[in-house]
């Protein structure tokens, strides 16, 4: 009863039009033998993958989860297959540079790539997606040796690796682990200790894992300024296993397909990636990647949830509708989408998912210019933009990865609370993304104090930019022109706000970290104007008979007039946090 396509009309519609990706990629030497029929292709080809071999063992894989059995993990039956599938197709090697054995195409690519992972079969594609985020930091950070020796089996697919950060007593507070790393006489670490909620930390899909794991050496500094960063592979040269262990895995809410593991390092043998006590700058590289991931996560759920309740929507049939689509003859029931607040669901679940991904693939087409663009101040600003992005991108799409998962159980009634409809589960799997990967308060606080109060608003002027200039070309589309006065109108207020937040700071210092969520939440509705004003504005591009024309400004108008009025609850609650928390 569940089911999965690749949005692949509205993706083209988004490399092309939206974000005008062909035109960037003639600019890059790197890209310059794209074009957009060859895009399309790829996109064609990872939806086939999606929906026809992952999509149908997401169920399964939650109802069989994983098992562990003497340290060994054995995930559900035809994971192991698709994971071949998935190497066979060269999907790992998508966006990684052709000179280390990539196929050296845009992260845009690989970013539309992942929604339609996550969106098929979130569990299986825990196992893959931090591959990416760990072929930056080894290609950044890593020696030649560790490079020549282990980035082209992440490349390759021969060997997945892992992310291993929290410990028992260090969750979001890295600066507390206590993992040892002691230096040896051959250049390498031993490393002791224990992590655990490590996503396939142990698995049958490679025989190798590599671990990439933060530690402290001997006479480190106390704290976050203590840390190294480590990689540490189940297995050594020659298949001798290494002091790695698997004690235990969780048993979940959601993503039950996917191993969440205890590990033990007993004198395991790692070797330094970057510099001693240097391991977060390095780790970040890692962890940059792995928060625009998981917020296509979030845009993989909604989009899910919007094709399963729409298809629902249309088959089920109850009383009569106040109202029909014209030509069609009263009946004694209608489909339950003929209803008003049934179509005001389904509506969101549309505008949300579309304006999502807009705004998703751009973040991952700046972090392209900001690696390829010709002129080094577009490079510098792409990449400014980027990172001020990136916490959005990771909490706000999250967040709304469950809430519209949630609104999409509320169209099937009582049958979406029971496992048959399966969309019980894209709810229960949604959940976590808000929390790993920095927790969305980490998030919200990491945008408003690091990002716009915390470099003198460089990055944030930027983001003005770009929504004073979306309002000015939509302000002489008649179809356009009130959402760009609203656009504008968005911008002054979040302008005066921020110089509000940022003077208030300075008498109360806990005030900016009162307000960082509604202000995070804030930010994202602006984005989601910004899609919306820009989609409806561009879709004049397409043919005056071509559906998704009529459906954007359809779509655009049912966003501004009925979803961006939250922004103004935002600004009051971000104002109503000058208020004082009572300690409870």
């Amino acid at each position: 009863m569940w089911s999965y396509q690749a949005p692949l009309r509205d993706m083209q519609f988004v490399l092309e039009h939206w974000l005008q990706a062909p035109e960037a990629w003639r600019r890059s030497p790197v890209f310059e033998a794209l074009d957009l029929p060859l895009a399309v292709q790829v996109l064609k080809e990872a939806g086939r993958f999606s929906s026809g071999v992952l999509a149908p063992l997401n169920s399964r894989g939650d109802r069989q989860g994983c098992h562990l059995s003497e340290g060994r993990v054995t995930t559900p039956d035809g994971f192991c297959d698709a994971y071949r599938a998935y190497v066979e197709g060269g999907w790992p090697a998508l966006a990684c540079a052709e000179a280390l054995g990539g196929q050296g195409l845009p992260q845009v690519l690989d970013a539309a790539l992942q929604e339609m992972l996550y969106a098929s079969n979130h569990a299986w594609a825990m196992y893959t997606g931090i591959a990416h985020g760990a072929y930056l930091c080894l290609k950044t950070h890593g020696s030649p040796w560790l490079q020549e020796r282990y980035l082209r089996a992440i490349i390759s697919g021969e060997s997945l690796p892992t992310m291993c950060l929290t410990e028992p007593q260090a969750g979001s507070d890295v600066g507390l682990l206590r993992c040892r790393a002691e230096p040896q006489g051959d250049g390498s670490y031993r490393l002791d200790g224990n992590k655990l909620f490590i996503s396939g930390g142990e698995h049958d899909l490679t025989s190798n894992i590599l671990h990439l794991v933060l530690a402290r050496v001997p006479g480190a500094p106390a704290g976050s300024h203590g840390i190294s960063l480590f990689l540490v592979p189940k297995l050594l040269d020659g298949g001798q296993a290494n002091g790695v262990f698997c004690d235990g895995i969780e048993h979940k809410m959601g993503i039950k397909g996917s191993a969440t593991c205890s590990l033990v390092f007993d004198a395991a043998q790692g070797w330094l990636i970057g510099e001693v006590n240097r391991g977060l700058k390095a780790m970040f590289v890692m962890m940059n990647s792995a928060r625009l991931h998981v917020g296509l996560q979030g845009l993989g759920h909604c989009e899910a949830a919007w094709q399963n309740a729409r298809s629902y929507g249309a088959e089920r049939q109850q009383m009569r509708a106040p109202s029909r689509p014209a030509g069609v003859v009263a009946q004694a029931v209608d489909p339950i989408n003929y209803h008003p607040a049934i179509r005001r669901i389904l509506l969101e679940l549309r505008a949300t998912s579309e304006g999502l991904r807009a705004i998703g693939y751009w973040v991952a087409h700046l972090l392209d210019q900001a690696e390829h663009e010709p002129e080094p101040r577009a490079r510098q600003q792409a990449g400014q933009l980027a990172q001020l992005l990136t916490p959005i991108i990771k909490a706000f799409f999250t967040e709304q990865g469950f809430r519209q998962a949630s609104n999409a159980l509320q169209v099937f009634g009582g049958y979406g609370y029971i496992a048959e409809f399966a969309i019980e589960q894209t709810l229960r799997d949604s959940r976590i993304a808000m929390i790993y990967e920095g927790s969305n308060e980490i998030q919200a606080n990491d945008l408003l104090l690091r990002k716009v109060l915390g470099d003198q608003g460089q990055a944030f002027e930027l983001l003005l930019a770009q929504l004073r200039e979306e309002s000015r070309l939509g302000a002489d589309i008649p179809e356009c022109a009130g959402f760009a006065e609203q656009l504008a109108s968005l911008c002054s207020t979040l302008e005066v706000l921020v110089g509000e937040v940022r003077e208030l700071s300075l008498e109360d210092a806990e005030y900016p970290y009162r307000a960082a969520g509604d202000f995070l939440q804030l930010c994202g509705l602006i984005l989601l104007a910004l899609a919306w004003g820009r989609a409806a504005r561009v879709s004049r591009q397409l043919a005056e008979d071509d559906p998704l024309r009529a459906a954007k400004l359809e779509t655009a108008g049912f966003f501004f007039s009925y979803l961006l009025p939250q922004a103004e609850q935002r600004v009051a609650a971000v104002r109503g946090a000058r208020a004082a928390l009572a300690f409870i």
